[in-house]
C-alpha cells in the first residue's frame, strides 16, 4: 500500500487557489521532494498532507485513509501514522531536549516515566544528539536545533515524517550532515520523507523522487528524478529552475 496518495487536490485559502487538480502518490520508504519557486504553494500543500489546513478539494489518503473526511479519535489516530518538522524548528525553548522529544510520549501514549525517558534517549542518540540531552534549544546550534526536532518527530515511531524547509539558514557544511542525516532515517528505519525544500545541493542528495510545482500553472509541471529532470531542456521552467539560470527582467 502507498503511504500517500493524492487525488484531484486543490490546494488555496477562501477564494485563492495555489495549485489543482494535483495526483501523485509516494511510494514507502521513499525521499520525495515538494519544490518549486517562491508563491506557488509548496509549503501550503505540506500543510494540507498533514492536515494542519484542509484542502479546498480533493482527496488525501494516508495508508488507504482519507485524512480529509477522518473525523474525531479517528482523525487523531490516522496522524501518529506521521511526524512533523516545522521550517524553524518549534522546539519549546521552556524545555531541554529531552523533555521536547518527551511531549508527544506525554500526550498521546501510557508510557512510564522511565519508558519515555528511554525512548527519547534512543530518538536523540539517532540524530547524533543524546550527549545534549539537558540543554535548552537556546543553547544549542541551528543545525542540533533541526536535528533536535526532528527527533521529536520520530517519538511515537511514524513511519512518514513531512520536514518543511529542513535546510532553511544553515551553513552548507551543517546541510550536508542533515541530509545525510535524512538518507540514513530513510534507508535504516525504512521512513518515508516528505520534504519542501528548494535547496538544490540538497534535493540532488537526498531525493529519490521530486514534483515540481509552478505558479502560473497552479499545479505539477515535473515529477521524476531530479538528476534527469537536470537534463530536460523540453520545459524552460524546469530546466532553469534545475540548473540555476536567471530569467532576464522586462
Amino acid at each position: 500500500m502507498k503511504p500517500i496518495v493524492v487525488k484531484n487536490l486543490t490546494v488555496g485559502y477562501g477564494d485563492r487557489i495555489l495549485s489543482k487538480n494535483l495526483n501523485f502518490e509516494v511510494n514507502p520508504g521513499e525521499i520525495f521532494v515538494i519544490l518549486g519557486g517562491s508563491g506557488c504553494g509548496k509549503s501550503s500543500l505540506l500543510k494540507n498532507l498533514f492536515g494542519l489546513y484542509p484542502p479546498l478539494s480533493g482527496s488525501i489518503l494516508i495508508n488507504g485513509q482519507d485524512l480529509t473526511q477522518a473525523q474525531g479519535q479517528n482523525r487523531q489516530n490516522l496522524m501518529l501514522n506521521f511526524g512533523v518538522m516545522y521550517q524553524q524548528g518549534a522546539l519549546f525553548g521552556s524545555m531541554n531536549l529531552l523533555d521536547n522529544v518527551k511531549l508527544m510520549m506525554e500526550e498521546y501514549t501510557d508510557l512510564s516515566e522511565d519508558q519515555m525517558n528511554l525512548i527519547a534517549r534512543c530518538t536523540l542518540d539517532l540524530v547524533g544528539l543524546l550527549p545534549y540531552e539537558h540543554l535548552m534549544p537556546s543553547e544549542i546550534s541551528g543545525g542540533m536545533q533541526k536535528r533536535a526536532a526532528i527527533a521529536r518527530a520520530m517519538a511515537l515511531n511514524p513511519k512518514i515524517l513531512f520536514l518543511d524547509e529542513p535546510s532553511a539558514g544553515l551553513d552548507p557544511v551543517t546541510s550536508a550532515g542533515l541530509d545525510q542525516l535524512i538518507i540514513d532515517l530513510s534507508r535504516n528505519l525504512d521512513i518515508t520523507f516528505v520534504i519542501v525544500t528548494h535547496e538544490l545541493a540538497s534535493i540532488e542528495a537526498i531525493a529519490d523522487r521530486v514534483i515540481m510545482l509552478d505558479k502560473d500553472a497552479q499545479g505539477i509541471i515535473a515529477e521524476g528524478d531530479p538528476k534527469i529532470l537536470k537534463t530536460q531542456i523540453e520545459n524552460k521552467k524546469v530546466y532553469e529552475f534545475f540548473n540555476r539560470i536567471s530569467t532576464p527582467l522586462t
